[in-house]
């Protein structure tokens, strides 16, 4: 995967920063795979704008992810490389051996002909799904469940990985890409490898147009608004607005939102970087 800069040729051109979208092999989706996605343009059943900033964009199928990968023991042919509007990474669509079709998100070095397995006897190789108890220490993992049989909950976007670092007792110890440390079930699934598409980050849509066909609507700042419509607004001439914070009044940076009593907090060692 790489990036492609273009020459100045618009205002648009100049710092219009793309993939190659070289790994993609097909460009219509599996159909028994897909179903219609209505958008909701941030309204809700009565037709109150719920979400502001949403809205327009291209038209999108959903494609059905399996982050399950509960097929143990039948091996499957990785048969494309897939665009999927929904999501930063690639998925790949795979031909299993008993002749169903699923899609999973496509790891880093994924290749079109590819054998893969999931399950206990599976090989800890990339794009093979295991429990964590069978993935050798120090392995680079991504698609983590975190209740067994869930499906995958952790680390699926483009580029990301989390590594497994130990074992205490029934619990496997990962780092995430946030830098949190967490205990998680043996019995839970992860992915080898790390997820696809990863310059994903360095991707630069240069105009405001490319926003709007992702379903982005402009996003006006708190600080240009009247005192009665935001925290922020108000005051004479260019005013700085004073503490960060949301339109309900929540300050925005540096204050902790997470439960304190929270149940899973009794399985973070360390918790992410700021």
């Amino acid at each position: 995967m790489a990036v492609r800069k273009f020459k100045p040729t618009t205002p648009g051109q100049r710092h219009k920063i793309i993939g190659t979208f070289e790994e993609i092999t097909a460009s219509v989706p599996e159909k028994s795979l897909v179903y219609g996605k209505k958008s909701s343009g941030g309204r809700n059943n009565e037709g109150k704008m719920t979400m502001r900033y949403i809205g327009g964009g291209h038209k999108k199928v959903i494609r059905i992810v399996d982050f399950k990968r509960n097929k143990d023991g039948v091996p499957a042919v990785v048969k494309t490389i897939e665009y999927d509007p929904n999501r930063s990474a690639r998925i790949a669509l795979l031909y299993y051996a008993d002749g169903e079709k699923r899609y999973i998100i496509a790891p880093n070095g994924l290749q079109v002909g590819a054998t893969l397995m999931s399950g206990e006897n599976a090989a800890p190789e990339i794009g093979n799904a295991l429990p964590l108890q069978n993935i050798p220490v120090g392995t680079v993992i991504h698609n983590i469940e975190l209740r067994p049989g869930q499906g995958a909950a952790l680390v699926r976007s483009a580029g990301n990985f989390a590594q497994l670092t130990s074992r205490e007792g029934k619990y496997c110890v990962i780092k995430l890409p946030s830098g949190e440390v967490r205990q998680i079930l043996s019995t839970c699934k992860a992915t080898i490898g790390s997820v696809g598409n990863s310059d994903h980050g360095l991707e630069s849509s240069g105009k405001a147009g490319r926003s709007r066909w992702l379903g982005r609507r402009p996003r006006n700042r708190g600080v240009v608004m009247n005192p009665v419509d935001h925290p922020m607004g108000g005051g004479e001439g260019r005013a700085s607005g004073g503490h960060p914070r949301s339109r309900k009044g929540l300050y925005a940076k540096g204050l902790k939102t997470r439960a304190p009593k929270k149940q899973s907090s009794k399985y973070i060692i360390e918790r992410r970087k700021k």
